[in-house]
């Protein structure tokens, strides 16, 4: 039976190893952002993506107030959404380069969900939106398995950009488990998010 697109990109952020309703929701009824702690381990896969590209894993953001939310920013978000995740065709590390947790851009049209975040982490960055509101995040789903999602600080609270939905969520609606994501002052560092449990997911100390 030929899987449609979406339960292919499902299938495909539980075998990346990452372990772990409307589209436009009123700001006002935003949960506000999610409490992080202190520094945690690094995923593995990003850990390597580091290692190829040191430039993007050593940037210390200026500004770390929270983008404005604005009807223009959503506007953003959900256009981004839908078009990278109509853009990449889901398919998994083993698939593509014969092994696991290789996180990079999906340049030639193809990866799973972390390389989603990574390109529309690239996208939204163009669009002068600072890095500090651009966090790489791991979750658990609802299932038990992993997951990676981007999450976008506004001064309205937190929001999700996910390629299992086009809809554009605040983090507490998305019944995920939030367990970690990148700093807010360094690309190349990770906090935990409070509220979370421990993470199985391939990490460096």
């Amino acid at each position: 039976m030929t899987s449609s697109p979406m339960a292919r990109r499902l299938r495909l952020c539980v075998l990346a190893g990452l372990a772990a309703t409307g589209g436009w929701v009123a700001p006002a009824l935003a949960a506000g952002a999610m409490a992080t702690g202190g520094l945690t381990s690094q995923p593995i896969g990003h850990y390597d993506f580091c290692k190829l590209n040191p430039g993007e894993c050593s940037i210390r953001p200026t500004n770390l107030a929270p983008t404005p939310m604005t009807d223009g920013l959503m506007r953003k978000l959900i256009s981004v959404t839908a078009k990278v995740n109509a853009a990449v065709k889901p398919m998994s590390d083993m698939e593509i380069y014969g092994k696991d947790e290789v996180w990079a851009y999906p340049d030639k049209g193809l990866g799973d969900c972390e390389d989603y975040v990574l390109e529309k982490r690239r996208e939204l960055s163009r669009m002068s939106i600072s890095l500090a509101d651009l966090l790489i995040t791991v979750v658990r789903k609802p299932d038990g398995e992993g997951h990676a999602v981007l999450t976008v600080r506004t001064d309205k609270g937190d929001y999700v950009l996910d390629n299992l939905t086009d809809k554009v969520k605040p983090w507490d609606q998305t019944g995920y488990r939030f367990l970690k994501r990148q700093a807010i002052d360094n690309t190349g560092r990770w906090v935990s998010i409070r509220g979370g449990q421990q993470v199985l997911v391939g990490a460096v100390q």
